[in-house]
């Protein structure tokens, strides 16, 4: 394993996705002596890890989430046996820059863990800042409990969930992590919550609540894609859609790539969304492009031209 997990003195896991580091021999050696197929009753983990085998990247999110199942499926085993079992919160952080996976790999989490039991619903309730913050006293502290309570069964994901903090102390956010903080601890088994958002961001909004380090047990990184992986996405976006890109296109499109990759910061530069945005817009350029030319056929209607690429220079979207 390409180290994904440090253990930190907080004692949360952090977890770092596509890691190019090389493995230590001892991490080699143990992975190596797992068995390679698992029985019959692990067929909610196939499942997952077939959902996730569709993902370019993430191999080491591919290898924590089968640790994460191992874990849980273990300690029921302890618990029947009547050991002890740690019943550990499963709250999470997910650390990155847009694009980059972490509301997809959040859903199939929820997946996998209604198929453990372990979440009643399984279900993805999606909230941003305005979720939460109300207008006046009060307010938001029973918009908070009010999602929290939509979300019990499943998982609570924030994104950009730093913005919570970004008004001071007189902000009504703080009010919002303080009552996210209590119903984490009194409310723990019964759903799961995941901030999202940039690394620098997230580091300095846990120092915004003494409650909150220790509550995320799960810290996971999701690095930016590279151009090779970002033209993989391209491509089965594409397949999925019934398109093909000409030569000259996929030369281009990776052209671009790598000049907004170098142009644009990491933050701003949206990744696997980035990807997206400029085959949907090339989608809708070659259509009209076909309904100008009168040309039908089978190859026009599967291609797309590099004179259909359409690129927003300067911008993410």
């Amino acid at each position: 394993m390409d180290q994904p997990m440090r253990m930190k003195n907080n004692g949360q896991i952090s977890i770092v996705l596509n890691s190019q580091k090389r493995s230590s021999v001892r991490d080699t050696l143990r992975h190596e002596s797992l068995p390679q197929s698992l029985p019959q009753e692990h067929v909610a983990l196939k499942e997952i890890e077939e959902e996730l085998g569709s993902l370019v990247g993430m191999e080491e999110m591919k290898k924590m989430v089968k640790e994460i199942y191992a874990w849980i499926y273990v300690n029921k085993k302890r618990e029947a046996m009547g050991l002890k079992a740690g019943k550990q919160a499963l709250h999470m952080m997910f650390k990155g820059n847009p694009g980059t996976g972490k509301t997809t790999v959040a859903r199939i989490i929820g997946k996998l863990f209604l198929k453990m039991n372990v979440l009643s619903k399984g279900h993805l309730i999606e909230a941003e800042r305005a979720d939460l913050v109300g207008e006046y006293i009060g307010h938001t502290a029973q918009k908070t409990r009010d999602l929290v309570k939509k979300a019990l069964g499943g998982i609570l994901f924030i994104d950009e969930a730093y913005s919570l903090g970004r008004g001071g102390e007189k902000d009504f956010g703080k009010e919002a992590i303080d009552t996210l903080v209590k119903h984490m601890e009194d409310k723990q088994h019964e759903f799961i919550l995941i901030l999202a958002g940039y690394s620098r961001e997230m580091d300095h909004f846990l120092t915004l609540n003494p409650g909150l380090q220790s509550r995320f047990p799960l810290v996971f990184h999701f690095p930016d894609y590279s151009v090779d992986q970002l033209m993989e996405i391209g491509r089965r976006m594409l397949e999925e859609k019934q398109y093909l890109l000409s030569h000259d296109a996929e030369r281009k499109i990776k052209e671009h790539l790598h000049s907004a990759k170098n142009s644009l910061s990491p933050m701003a530069f949206s990744n696997g969304r980035y990807v997206r945005n400029v085959i949907e817009k090339s989608i809708r350029a070659q259509a009209m492009r076909l309904l100008m030319e009168n040309c039908y056929d089978r190859h026009d209607l599967l291609t797309i031209r590099s004179n259909d690429l359409v690129f927003n220079k300067g911008s993410s979207e």
